[in-house]
């Protein structure tokens, strides 16, 4: 089974033909192809194969669904000053599925 790692929103992931991955937001609709073309590494068994040597390769992948992450609190305080805040977060992300690896 093949398997590449592949660099977006300046993050790697280890990717196989099948696999659903959850990453930081690209732009597009559910159901729709995305292509990611900074392919770092392509494998297969003990065969592998780097980014020098990779001219052209392609991931591509569908998007399943447009979510968003877990919240995450920020909690600002300082002594005997009477002052505190909290700040929550939420990250949109995108599942996707990977379709075929194009080396």
């Amino acid at each position: 089974m093949s398997y590449a790692i592949l660099k977006t929103g300046g993050k790697q992931y280890r990717v196989a033909t099948g696999e659903t991955l959850t990453i930081e937001k690209l732009e597009g609709e559910p159901g729709s192809k995305v292509t990611f073309k900074d392919i770092l590494m392509v494998g297969e068994g003990a065969d592998i194969r780097l980014a020098g040597e990779l001219k052209g390769a392609t991931v591509v992948g569908e998007i399943v669904a447009q979510i968003k992450g877990d919240k995450v609190l920020a909690y600002k305080y300082r002594r005997r000053k009477g002052y505190h805040r909290t700040v929550g977060h939420r990250q949109k992300l995108t599942k996707v599925k990977v379709a075929e690896i194009n080396a």
